[in-house]
């Protein structure tokens, strides 16, 4: 068979719609819902993705501490519980009513339920736990064991 006989027309390459495919096939497996445009506007699909509230943890002399951060989010909604040396924060950031007359164009901030575990350090004191939300903030304080903060003894060298 002759090449020039079998010849069809290119198709212009479009790396966009192979990354939207892509797309559709990762949030596929992953079971993500995935919103698009009405057919007869530009196509652009979204993939909502699940979401964990950003954490700092730091430590000092007397506690380790764990602020993360909670928008929009009632302080209702968050449960915070510590089981076997863990740490667990939970909760669910909830979508707005859609309302009738609204038209959304974009929504990429992520709704629904988050988790966030941490294990804690042998130094913590699992007993003495305290936390607070405030402004879309929970801060957890970990008191450190007591054997387990610094004390200064005092050398004397002969």
């Amino acid at each position: 068979m002759n090449l020039l006989t079998r010849w069809e027309p290119f198709t212009r390459w479009n790396p966009w719609k192979e990354i939207e495919e892509l797309q559709n096939r990762m949030a596929a497996n992953y079971g993500r819902e995935q919103l698009k445009r009405p057919d007869g506007e530009k196509r652009e699909t979204v993939t909502l993705a699940e979401w964990a509230p950003l954490v700092d943890i730091t430590e000092d002399d007397k506690e380790f501490l764990v602020k993360a951060e909670l928008p929009d989010i009632k302080k209702e909604d968050v449960k915070v519980t510590v089981e076997n040396g863990t740490l667990t924060i939970a909760g669910e950031r909830k979508f707005e009513k859609e309302e009738q007359n609204k038209k959304y164009h974009r929504v990429e901030r992520a709704y629904g339920q988050f988790t966030r575990a941490f294990t804690l350090p042998d130094t913590a004191d699992p007993t003495r736990i305290n936390a607070e939300f405030k402004d879309g903030m929970l801060t957890v304080h970990l008191t450190k064991a007591e054997k387990a903060q610094p004390k200064a003894v005092e050398v004397k060298v002969a």
